[in-house]
């Protein structure tokens, strides 16, 4: 077998760098959904069932991308055709989505037309997003695997830095940031149009830069080895063969990803409370509040990208694993208890730390694993539902724990620190290979 050659810095960020016009994607819907859904009329018990949708579809678009793309060879490659194909459908949702208010419609028909292109945006963005991480399992080696995945999460933020300011910095040269009653601002929509731009020229970048291993070379590096299925692709079997890393990072992944789903859902809600001290999402200080969590989350990437650069220098795995996940709890402990809007800088820093973990150490233990494995795109889509099952939990007894607390959405923030600090002290059962 040959071993996997170095590849240089540059060869690396190639693989990974249409991740970031993926990510403006991903950051607009998770920084906006809530504002949009409650601007165009939800009640703010009710908004974390529309957070179900985009977890439930990534559960079944990535699971069939891995077993489709394991088994695609062709002049375009193995895994690119489904980063383009996803990224174009992406493009056209996200010029759609943001205009839900716009069309005339019944409430009703609001809220139906909204969701369909919920579950579209959402489902075409994991479909682009899923052949990034299977690229570096596929061409890089296990000593390169940390900085390929590094790499990626810093790209990946920085794609999320430049998606969650961009309502902010469409308001600040004067577009308006308010709308009539039920209708999405054209500081909003215009967001949309920019990023989804941006999407596909990243993409192209990546499709043509990026040269996939022929069937040949990709067996010479990748020894398949011999299942007692015959090599069946069949989930549940492969499911009862993950190795042990699977289920113990996704135990993890659990307590991680719940905490993170009542981020996107409540961050709108809780801010616009404790720093605004309004409640009223026609208010032009809830739009204003709307625009505040993009730069905070903004925050929250930069905090990630300078957090990303340091998990590499870390001796232990586990421990900076552990580490990242304990910072990250403190600070979304520490929102409810600030008042003013720049303090709360410090604790999306430390939230930061927390995301840059859960990009690249998930992914450089998995793979880890899976060395040689024959269905690697398989198992990092099983994979994902270690990402989407707690977002579905989560988002489902998301109202239910909102009423225990009083409706106080500022209080779900010290349930996702919870969360976190829970997650963080599983970490030690994970085994390395």
């Amino acid at each position: 077998m040959k071993q996997k050659p170095d590849l240089s810095f540059w060869k690396l960020w190639n693989l990974s760098f249409g991740f970031f016009g993926v990510q403006i994607a991903y950051a607009l819907q998770s920084a906006n959904i809530s504002r949009i859904f409650a601007t165009l009329g939800a009640d703010p018990h009710n908004l974390s069932y529309f957070w179900i949708l985009p977890p439930l579809m990534g559960i079944i678009a990535q699971p069939i991308v891995g077993t489709l793309s394991d088994k695609t060879w062709c002049r375009f490659g193995r895994r690119i055709p489904y980063l383009f194909i996803g990224a174009a459908v992406s493009v056209a949702v996200m010029c759609l989505l943001p205009n839900a208010g716009s069309l005339g419609l019944a409430l009703s028909a609001v809220m139906t037309f909204g969701l369909v292109s919920l579950m579209l945006l959402d489902t075409s963005i994991n479909v682009a997003m899923q052949p990034f991480k299977m690229l570096v399992g596929d061409m890089v080696n296990e000593k390169q695997k940390t900085l390929a995945y590094s790499i990626q999460s810093f790209l990946c933020n920085a794609g999320s830095l430049a998606g969650y300011l961009f309502p902010f910095l469409f308001t600040f040269l004067g577009i308006s940031n308010v709308a009539a009653q039920g209708v999405v601002p054209d500081s909003v929509i215009y967001s949309f149009y920019v990023g989804a731009a941006i999407m596909i020229l990243c993409v192209i970048y990546t499709t043509l830069k990026v040269k996939e291993w022929t069937p040949e070379e990709y067996a010479e590096y990748n020894p398949q080895k011999q299942d007692e299925d015959g090599g069946s692709a069949n989930w549940f079997v492969l499911l009862k063969k993950a190795p042990s890393a699977f289920w113990t990072v996704g135990l993890v992944q659990f307590f991680c990803w719940a905490a993170f789903m009542y981020m996107w859902t409540y961050t709108n809600g809780a801010i616009a409370d404790t720093c605004w001290g309004t409640t009223d999402v026609a208010s032009a200080g809830y739009q204003e509040a709307g625009n505040w969590v993009g730069v905070l989350f903004a925050v929250q990437a930069v905090g990630s990208m300078l957090w990303a650069v340091v998990l590499p220098l870390l001796p232990s795995r586990k421990i900076a694993y552990s580490l990242s996940l304990v910072l990250g709890g403190i600070g979304f402990a520490m929102i409810p208890f600030i008042g003013n809007q720049y303090v709360l800088f410090v604790p999306y820093l430390l939230i930061g730390c927390a995301w840059a973990a859960m990009l690249a150490m998930p992914f450089t233990l998995l793979t880890n694993a899976l060395e040689g494995h024959g269905h690697m795109g398989v198992y990092l889509g099983l994979f994902n539902g270690t990402i989407c099952l707690p977002q579905i939990v989560a988002a489902a007894l998301g109202g239910t724990i909102l009423g225990l607390v009083g409706g106080v959405q500022s209080s779900m923030l010290v349930i996702a620190g919870v969360s976190l600090i829970i997650g963080s002290a599983c970490v030690f059962v994970i085994k390395e290979k």
